[in-house]
């Protein structure tokens, strides 16, 4: 609220001014959204407006990036192969489209160059992972809604 409204309101309510500036600065350090007050059959009640932004995810296909610095031993995996699936971004990895819904991939499976294998959410944006090759499904490192870091290393195809 402007200043000159709060005054006017604590004039004509018999607020007290600083006792509400002092409670909507509560608010701010503690990051609650609503502090309640009372003495003496007053209450006063402030709390901060929230605004949910409601938004739809998109798909956007992200090509699959090796990189030259492997975040697991070297001596496990050969990140820097063909076939080597890693992570593009931190985010949250997806194994199907939707809860409930078959995984786009599994174990074993014949994989086409371009399909799309996984996907990673990142600030409500669903990325797909594609396969970087043909071939077969070798291993799969990661497991539905695990947290990956970039560069992370998520599959292998042989």
């Amino acid at each position: 609220m402007k200043s000159r409204s709060l005054n006017h309101m604590s004039k004509k309510l018999n607020i007290d001014e600083s006792l509400v500036r002092r409670m909507s600065k509560l608010l701010d350090e503690t990051g609650l959204s609503e502090i309640e007050y009372e003495d003496n059959g007053t209450k006063i009640r402030v709390s901060k407006a929230t605004i949910k932004a409601e938004q739809s995810p998109s798909i956007i296909p992200q090509p699959t990036i090796t990189q030259e610095k492997p975040l697991l031993e070297e001596n496990e995996y050969d990140l820097n192969s063909q076939g080597s699936v890693l992570s593009p971004m931190v985010g949250t990895i997806y194994m199907s489209s939707a809860p409930g819904e078959p995984p786009f991939v599994q174990i074993g499976d014949s994989i086409k160059k371009g399909q799309t294998i996984l996907v990673v959410e990142a600030m409500k944006t669903f990325n797909e992972i594609v396969a970087p090759i043909s071939g077969k499904l070798s291993k799969l490192l990661v497991t539905d809604s695990q947290p990956v870091e970039f560069g992370e290393l998520l599959a292998i195809i042989e």
